[in-house]
């Protein structure tokens, strides 16, 4: 089992940053990924960046170039910074873990981007 604790998010004007932070407990050793996906209302959810227990980073399309993913020496706290936001980025975002095929997920954070 594992429990992810986020925060951060808030809103913010077109242009500006924020950074989402996630805390893993638990079973965080059988972690093999984390990372963040974002769903905006009536839409499905989507991979926005994720991160490997071996160190491979897989963006978005849309947020490469603007978002960073990284994550701590213990590798149970993931960190996303966000720059350039755009009204588009607006969703709810929300902590994943993966432990084999099984998703864990946080309780999600609001972004809203706008001026």
């Amino acid at each position: 089992q594992v429990q992810l604790a986020e925060s951060g998010g808030g809103t913010v004007q077109p242009g500006g940053s924020l950074r989402l932070s996630c805390a893993a407990s638990g079973s965080t050793f059988s972690i093999n990924v984390m990372g963040w996906y974002r769903q905006a209302p009536g839409k499905p959810r989507e991979l926005v960046a994720t991160i490997a227990s071996g160190g491979y980073i897989n963006y978005a399309d849309s947020v490469k170039g603007r978002f960073t993913i990284s994550r701590d020496s213990a590798k149970t706290t993931v960190i996303l910074q966000m720059n350039s936001l755009k009204p588009g980025d607006t969703a709810a975002y929300f902590c994943n873990a993966k432990i084999g095929y099984r998703d864990y997920w946080g309780q999600g954070t609001q972004v809203t981007v706008s001026s």
